[in-house]
C-alpha cells in the first residue's frame, strides 16, 4: 500500500511540474460511488446532472459556452459548467482535486507524459469503449494513454509552433520570408538596422522557450530522424547537433527585446500586435488570439526552416490536450455521454470554427486560412515537439529542466555545452531508450 501511495502521489508530482471531443456510459462501465464526487448529485426532483470541467483555457470561455450550448440542447438533464484557470496554476489546482476527489468530473489533460501520469495513478476513467475514438487517428490517441496502452482521454486539438510575421512590414521593407537559418539571421539583422525588434520573444515562463527551439531547433538536429536516434538511444542530448539548436537560441537573444527574459507573453504579443517587432513565435493557438485582438496588419507564418533553400521545412506538432472522466465522479454516465460528443465531428467542427484550432477528428476542417495552410503543411512535414512528445518525465521533468536551463544561459549562468548536459542527465535519471 505504501508503495502504490508513493507512486500515486510521484505521478501527481510530475503533472505539477509538466508546464503547455449514444449510449449513455457505453465507455465507462458502472458508475464509481467510492469517493466524493466533482459535481453536485442529481436531485430528486429531476433536476438536471452538473458536470464541472476543468481547462487551462481561460480565453477559451466564450467559445466553449456555444459549444456547450449544442450539447445541452441534445441532452437537458445535463448541465456543464466550464470552469478555466490560468495555464500556469492549473496543474496545482488539477492535482487537489483529483487528490481529494472533489471539485472535478470532466479533467483538460496534459498530453502525453502529463496524461500518463494521472491515469497511472488511477486517477481517470478508461475512455476505450467511448463512441467516435474511431474518428480519431491512432497516434494522436496515443498523447492520451496510460502504461496500460488504454485511452484515458479524447484529444481535442492539435498544435503547430511557428513563427508568424507581419506581412506589411516585410514588405515596406522590402523582406522575403527566409527559409533557411542563414536567411533567417539576415532578415533579422535587416529589421534590427530599422530599429525594428526582430522577435517578440518572452523568456518569463519557461516553456515559451523550449516552444521557440521546437521551431529552430529541428534544422539544427535534423529533425525526426534525430528523435528517432535519441529514443533508441543511439545519440542523445549531448550530441554536437542538439548542442547546435541550443547556441543557435543563443544566437537568437541579439534579436529579442531588451530584458526580454523578465516580460511575459503578453507584453511579447503587445510589441508584435503594436507593430514594434515584426515576428512573433508560438503555437497555432495564437491565431485565435490574433483574430480576437482584431490584429490591424496580415500575419503570415513561417512553418520553421530548412537545411537547404527550396526543401521544405519540418513544422513542429503535437495534440494540445485532451479531456477525460475523473474517476472520483458520481456522474460517469453523463461524463461518458460528454465524451462522446467530444469525440464528435460536431464537437470537431465547433472546436475548430470557434476557437482557431485544428482538430484531431477526421472530415474537419479548419475555415481559418492561416490554420488551413498550416494544417496542409503538417500533413506532409510535420516533426514532433521533441521534448514535451517524449521527454516530460522526472521530478522535474527533462522538458523542464531544458527550459530552466535555457533561462539559466539567457541570464549568463550556463553555456549552451551545459544546457545540453542538464537535459541530458535529467534524462539519465530515468528514460530507458526503445529496444
Amino acid at each position: 500500500m505504501k508503495r502504490k501511495a508513493l507512486f500515486a502521489s510521484s505521478a501527481l508530482l510530475l503533472l505539477s511540474s509538466v508546464i503547455s471531443a449514444c449510449s449513455s456510459g457505453s465507455g465507462t462501465g458502472s458508475k464509481d460511488t467510492g469517493s466524493a464526487a466533482g459535481g453536485e448529485v442529481a436531485k430528486s426532483g429531476g433536476d438536471p446532472v452538473k458536470l464541472v470541467m476543468y481547462s487551462w483555457r481561460p480565453e477559451d470561455k466564450d467559445g466553449y459556452a456555444k459549444i456547450i450550448a449544442e450539447f445541452e440542447k441534445d441532452n437537458p438533464n445535463i448541465k456543464v459548467e466550464f470552469k478555466p484557470y490560468k495555464s500556469t496554476e492549473y496543474n496545482t489546482i488539477v492535482t487537489n482535486s483529483l487528490q481529494s476527489g472533489t471539485g472535478v468530473d470532466i479533467v483538460q489533460l496534459r498530453p502525453y507524459d502529463g496524461a500518463k501520469a494521472l491515469a497511472d495513478a488511477n486517477y481517470l476513467t478508461p475512455l476505450d469503449n467511448i463512441k467516435g475514438l474511431t474518428n480519431i487517428p491512432a497516434s494522436y490517441l496515443d498523447a492520451a494513454k496510460g502504461s496500460d496502452n488504454k485511452v484515458y482521454g479524447v484529444p481535442i486539438m492539435l498544435n503547430n509552433a511557428v513563427i508568424f510575421y507581419n506581412k506589411k512590414l516585410f514588405d515596406a521593407n522590402g523582406l522575403q520570408p527566409p527559409e533557411t537559418w542563414d536567411e533567417f539571421v539576415k532578415t533579422c539583422e535587416a529589421l534590427k538596422a530599422k530599429n525594428i525588434i526582430p522577435i517578440a520573444q518572452s523568456g518569463k515562463a519557461a516553456y515559451l522557450l523550449s516552444t521557440t527551439h521546437a521551431v529552430i531547433g529541428p534544422n539544427a538536429y535534423g529533425g525526426t530522424d534525430y528523435m528517432q536516434a535519441v529514443l533508441k538511444g543511439t545519440t542523445n542530448f549531448k550530441d554536437p547537433k542538439f548542442v547546435e539548436s541550443i547556441k543557435r537560441m543563443k544566437q537568437l537573444e541579439a534579436y529579442f527585446p531588451k530584458d526580454f527574459i523578465a516580460i511575459e507573453d503578453k507584453d511579447a504579443q503587445g510589441l508584435f500586435y503594436t507593430e514594434k517587432a515584426a515576428m512573433y513565435i508560438n503555437g497555432s493557438q495564437r491565431l485565435e488570439t490574433f483574430e480576437a485582438n482584431k490584429v490591424s496588419f496580415p500575419v503570415e507564418f513561417l512553418p520553421g526552416l530548412s537545411e537547404k533553400k527550396g526543401d521544405p521545412a519540418q513544422i513542429a506538432t503535437w495534440v494540445d490536450g485532451s479531456y477525460g472522466i475523473a474517476k472520483s465522479s458520481k456522474h460517469q454516465e453523463e461524463a461518458a455521454k460528454f465524451m462522446e460528443f467530444v469525440a464528435s465531428p460536431k464537437f470537431g467542427q465547433m472546436f475548430s470554427d470557434e476557437l482557431t484550432r485544428v482538430s484531431p477528428i477526421n472530415g474537419v476542417a479548419p475555415k481559418n486560412e492561416q490554420l488551413k495552410k498550416m494544417a496542409a503543411f503538417s500533413e506532409k512535414h510535420s516533426t514532433p515537439y521533441l521534448l514535451l512528445t517524449s521527454f516530460s518525465q522526472g521530478t522535474p521533468t527533462t522538458k523542464t529542466t531544458f527550459e530552466d536551463s535555457l533561462q539559466g544561459m539567457y541570464i549568463g549562468k550556463l553555456t549552451p555545452e551545459q544546457v545540453a548536459a542538464d537535459t541530458q542527465a535529467s534524462a539519465d535519471k530515468w528514460f530507458k531508450p526503445q529496444k
